[in-house]
């Protein structure tokens, strides 16, 4: 009895999660990859995406590129309005920084009442901004560790071998929700690692992207070229402890060896990798300054304390924010 009790759990459970409907919004390099996953598993998505990207996800599905692998799958449905898609389970949040105002604004139609939206954006703001819009019940928090790129509409390419997907509620805890979310994930094959702090983490990320973004975008320099460089490894080191000075006067619980430990591993990335923002700043598109070096210049005044470096970093980059062809 007990045996039989625990096997319908369990199936229950399984039935639950394949019933779960998933949208991602702003179905690019981030939402575009987790959403190829996902359907592949079986998994019900909404692509909610927009333009060139949009047409080629309707006439041919997403296609994911890794390595010499390529995965092609087509979402339950796809649209560039969100009132159509009815309410979700979750929302994979993932626009750039400039768009979450007029992205979250169309969202709204999609939510019931325990959805979960998830933001997976550079920067540390994210989820708070998203609370203008959504219920504070209905906004998680996280981040995304992965590279990739749209190198042509409905086509993703991933670059390197890492890809982790860290999410919480906005208090750290793992509701079932949450559970619900990673188990999902891991079917997928996706890394979902449980978290005790997102806080932590959303911030040991933007620490590491603050100089990677600002220092490959404004050097036009590759990591490997850093890595190469004293004074550029010396600047990213630098601009990291800055960052980082500035998360521990906001309370945040960051390790006192952070600084050494991201530099110990980003110096063995492939040395061909840039930061998102490098790759924008080369195509003339928009920059998401405002939301890295921009945010720890305006976080650093939050608290008194000066950012000369980031500050410098988004002066430099601050003609191209806007995109220049």
């Amino acid at each position: 009895m007990i045996l039989g009790g625990i096997y319908f759990l369990k199936q229950k459970m399984t039935l639950e999660v394949f019933n779960m409907i998933i949208a991602t919004v702003g179905t690019g390099g981030i939402g575009g990859y987790i959403s190829v996953k996902l359907i592949k598993a079986g998994y019900k998505v909404a692509n909610i995406a927009r333009g060139k990207h949009l047409d080629a996800i309707q006439k041919n599905g997403l296609r994911l590129i890794r390595s010499n692998v390529t995965e092609t799958a087509r979402p339950w449905t796809s649209t560039d309005d969100p009132k159509t898609v009815g309410t979700v389970d979750f929302i994979i949040f993932g626009v750039k920084g400039d768009s979450l105002h007029d992205a979250a604004k169309l969202c709204y139609p999609l939510l019931h009442n325990d959805s979960l939206v998830i933001p997976f954006l550079n920067g540390v703001e994210a989820s708070d901004r998203l609370l203008e819009f959504f219920p504070k019940k209905n906004v998680a928090n996280g981040l995304a560790q992965v590279s990739t790129t749209i190198t042509e509409p409905g086509v993703i390419q991933q670059t390197g071998d890492f890809a982790n997907f860290i999410f919480a509620e906005r208090d750290s805890s793992s509701s079932v929700r949450i559970h619900a979310l990673r188990k999902a994930m891991m079917v997928a094959g996706l890394n979902a690692p449980i978290t005790n702090d997102i806080d932590r983490d959303v911030w040991e990320k933007f620490v590491m992207f603050s100089a990677m973004s600002g220092i490959t975008a404004a050097a036009r320099v590759t990591m490997g070229q850093i890595v190469e460089s004293p004074n550029l490894k010396e600047l990213f080191i630098n601009v990291m402890k800055e960052t980082a000075s500035v998360g521990r006067a906001n309370k945040i619980n960051l390790p006192k060896s952070l600084e050494l430990n991201i530099w110990e591993r980003v110096s063995k990335l492939p040395s061909n990798v840039r930061a998102s923002t490098a790759v924008d700043l080369e195509k003339g598109h928009p920059l998401e300054i405002e939301w890295i070096s921009g945010a720890v210049k305006r976080l650093a005044e939050k608290v008194n304390l000066d950012a000369p470096l980031n500050s410098a970093i988004y002066t430099l980059l601050s003609p191209y924010k806007n995109g220049k062809k």
